[in-house]
């Protein structure tokens, strides 16, 4: 193992990003733990890199005891971790009235609490396990856990969720810790989770008319009409890890950009209108 490369815990390592960013970790020298909840998916690649390069362990980020071992894998391979890539999600499409309870509770416990279950887990490693102690935390969100987007407000709440979370866990790290924590969000890339990884209910008859904002974005993501390259998207992930002041956010395609920059104009606009209302709720 180079004195240079890093360790890399990456979780839905089977497919889009996950995938994209083993490869290019192993191509460039670092060492990766790959994690997945089907290792043969990954057959090609730990037929063609050494067990001191690359790790593959099962897990389902839904279920604790599998994301403690995969941790405690990664411990015995490598002896540290240096960064943890959250990644693993899925995405359901169905308008609010429409998705069952069964699938929006589903997609939380994936995409809230399975990264939850990672978080707590990172952490621990971080500030207990690494000699030095430390390491980077990337969590990955969407431009849609920046602002709403119709056929997905479940997927939507979860990512803001995660966002809300990771803000809170930067306010309560402790700086000697040397924990440093990005929410990465991604605008649309061309990756398996909006093309044949992507559930999609039946659509709600209430939201049906063609012309509706539901009824628009079903088709647009059923396009595959995503000018984003999840190879280069990866490559900016990485690049990240070599900037000393980390970002509390990484926003990473022009829609997302202008998403960030509406919200926030947005925000700003209805804080400077409604200022005055504040001025007479307190306690003389």
């Amino acid at each position: 193992m180079s004195p240079n490369s890093r360790i890399w815990f990456v979780t839905g390592a089977s497919s889009g990003f996950g995938r994209s960013i083993t490869e290019l970790l192993l191509k460039r020298g670092d060492n990766v733990v790959a994690t997945l909840r089907k290792p043969e998916a990954l057959s090609d690649l730990s037929a063609q890199y050494s067990a001191d390069r690359l790790v593959l362990a099962k897990l389902d980020v839904t279920k604790r005891d599998e994301v403690v071992a995969a941790f405690a894998k990664a411990k015995e391979a490598f002896g540290r971790i240096d960064v943890v890539f959250n990644n693993a999600g899925q995405n359901v499409l169905g308008e609010i009235e429409g998705l069952s309870e069964e699938s929006a509770r589903h997609l939380f416990d994936v995409n809230f609490w399975g990264a939850v279950n990672v978080t707590k887990e990172a952490v621990r490693f971080f500030r207990e396990e690494n000699k030095p102690i430390g390491g980077r935390l990337l969590q990955v969100s969407s431009r849609l856990g920046v602002v709403g987007g119709p056929s997905s407000g479940y997927y939507v709440a979860s990512k803001f969720a995660l966002e809300g979370l990771s803000e809170s866990l930067i306010k309560e790290l402790e700086p000697q810790w040397n924990i440093k924590v990005t929410i990465v969000e991604p605008g649309p890339f061309r990756t398996k989770i909006v093309q044949e990884n992507l559930r999609e209910e039946p659509q709600h008859p209430a939201y049906s008319r063609p012309e509706s904002a539901s009824s628009q974005f079903r088709t647009y993501i059923n396009s595959s009409d995503f000018g984003g390259d999840a190879d280069k998207f990866v490559a900016a992930v990485v690049r990240l890890v070599d900037v000393d002041e980390a970002p509390v956010r990484l926003p990473l395609h022009k829609r997302t950009i202008i998403s960030v920059r509406e919200k926030a104009q947005s925000l700003n606009d209805d804080a400077d209108r409604y200022a005055s209302w504040s001025d007479d709720l307190y306690f003389d």
